[in-house]
């Protein structure tokens, strides 16, 4: 980071929106509503589950926000919990994966619904990224190291 100010972000997948926070909510409004049909709405319970199902889904969401976020600056390729210096990445376009490759980010395999990015680093290992709209990922990080050859 130059200067204490925050770098561009060239590519970001967040893990996770915080909208799933009103699923809760919205859940224990309809059942209020329904029960309002049939009679007394029994608000105190309806608010205790609102504030819980609240609760867990913020649970969730946090950690999704950890462990699926992507992002790319000009500096830094942040996978998960796993953090590397771009500096270190030779090879983006044409790089074979290797069986056994390490994966970014500190799981065993790449998440779900994501493609997987080999990119060769500078000691000559090649480790897979991963993101959700691979092509857009990989187009960003090929044209960052293009930039810094």
């Amino acid at each position: 980071m130059s200067g204490g100010g925050y770098e561009r972000v060239l590519y970001l997948e967040p893990g996770s929106t915080w909208w799933p926070l009103l699923w809760g909510p919205a859940f224990a409004a309809v059942g209020a509503g329904l029960e309002a049909f049939t009679g007394p709405v029994h608000t105190v319970p309806w608010l205790i589950v609102a504030i819980a199902l609240f609760g867990l889904a913020a649970l969730w969401v946090n950690a999704r926000r950890k462990v699926y976020r992507v992002e790319l600056t000009p500096s830094q390729l942040t996978q998960g919990r796993e953090t590397i210096d771009t500096g270190t990445i030779t090879q983006v376009t044409d790089v074979g994966a290797a069986a056994g490759a390490r994966v970014l980010g500190g799981g065993w395999t790449a998440p779900r619904k994501t493609t997987e990015v080999p990119i060769r680093l500078e000691d000559g290992t090649v480790v897979l990224a991963w993101a959700l709209d691979g092509e857009a990922f990989q187009e960003a990080l090929a044209d960052l190291v293009e930039k810094q050859a």
